[in-house]
């Protein structure tokens, strides 16, 4: 894949995507008191699609109440929910990319504050204030977050139905691609990792026993899904710290996937411990990706830092990945990719801005 190959569609089943330049999921924390899309995704997503992108991966959106992070995350879980979420997937298919969406429990990091407010995400929300007891594998918490309860077996269960349900609610809302999170130290990454994992039941303990309630959620979802819409899952690779998850097991967790026709992996690392950010170095998922890629043959998409044209450039050129998810970059210029996508700016940017492409004198 070079820069000439990243602005070819690709296939996935029956949904073409126009280019290998995607959106990320990046929460906004902009939903209605009732878990509603509101008029800032709208404009937000609208931005996104007509900026160029081949794909727009709508935020991380719970699967129930108690699975978000905050009391204005979206959720898909009612009909009225379910209705708003349409009317972004038709801006967004309107101005010609594919729409998508994020799944997400959030384990032991839910029931914290917005970014700007107080302490932000390391800052609880009381039960008395409307937030609730999270749930994760082991009764650990996340930095100065609510302990959680442990998840009973019942539970884990009935989250495995929430996702499905998840799935079929946003085929009904009119997502292409469903995506689920098991990244970044929510729900199904601390159930992956033995630094958040300590149960000694089936569910912890061996890399089969930790694999089993994400491979269950893997395999709910595509069944939930009609057979001509892709499933991705966001992995990570690396916890940045010593007896975490790591590369190799990402490599076995990926060879699962791949056995569930699972169609593609969007690659990441870090977030499931406060003291563990992932470095500041650019590409830095771009070649366990790759590695991922050669060793499984399924395809894969990394993130993370490579915003820059040219760290794009070179991490593409040397690596075989068959797409890109940008997060920030685009959240400071919803015109990036028709920025990076090589070819005749007049080809590529919508008519109604051309006249922007001339100089005036």
């Amino acid at each position: 894949m070079d820069m000439e190959r990243i602005a070819q569609p690709i296939q996935l089943r029956k949904v073409e995507v126009r280019n290998r330049i995607w959106m990320s999921p990046m929460a906004q924390y902009s939903a209605t008191s009732d878990g509603c899309l509101s008029e800032w995704h709208s404009l937000h997503y609208g931005a996104r699609a007509v900026g160029g992108v081949g794909m727009v991966m709508v935020e991380s959106t719970a699967i129930g109440p108690d699975d978000r992070c905050t009391l204005r995350d979206p959720g898909i879980w009612t009909g009225a929910q379910v209705d708003s979420h349409r009317t972004v997937t038709d801006i967004i298919r309107r101005a010609g990319a594919v729409p998508a969406i994020q799944l997400q429990a959030a384990g032991r990091k839910s029931s914290h504050r917005l970014p700007w407010e107080r302490r932000g995400q390391n800052s609880p929300v009381a039960v008395e204030e409307g937030g609730w007891t999270p749930l994760a594998p082991s009764a650990i918490p996340f930095g100065n977050l609510t302990v959680p309860r442990a998840l009973t077996r019942a539970e884990i269960a009935m989250t495995v139905d929430r996702f499905a349900q998840a799935a079929v609610n946003a085929h009904e809302a009119g997502y292409d691609v469903v995506e689920v999170h098991a990244a970044h130290g929510y729900l199904l990454h601390q159930f992956l990792s033995p630094l958040a994992n300590q149960r000694v039941d089936e569910y912890g303990g061996s890399l089969q026993n930790r694999l089993r309630f994400p491979l269950a959620v893997a395999r709910a979802v595509r069944s939930a899904l009609p057979a001509d819409k892709p499933v991705f899952i966001r992995i990570s690779t690396n916890d940045w710290t010593g007896g975490g998850f790591d590369l190799a097991q990402a490599v076995e967790f990926a060879k699962c996937l791949r056995e569930l026709d699972i169609d593609l992996l969007d690659v990441t690392s870090g977030g499931l411990l406060v003291d563990a950010p992932p470095p500041p170095r650019p590409a830095l998922n771009v070649e366990p990706a790759d590695r991922i890629r050669q060793d499984v043959g399924i395809l894969v998409a990394p993130v993370g830092q490579i915003g820059d044209p040219n760290v794009l450039e070179e991490a593409i050129s040397r690596t075989k990945v068959d797409a890109v998810f940008l997060g920030r970059p685009l959240l400071r210029d919803p015109y990036l990719a028709l920025r990076f996508l090589p070819g005749d700016p007049h080809d590529l940017w919508p008519t109604q801005y051309h006249r922007a492409l001339v100089n005036p004198r």
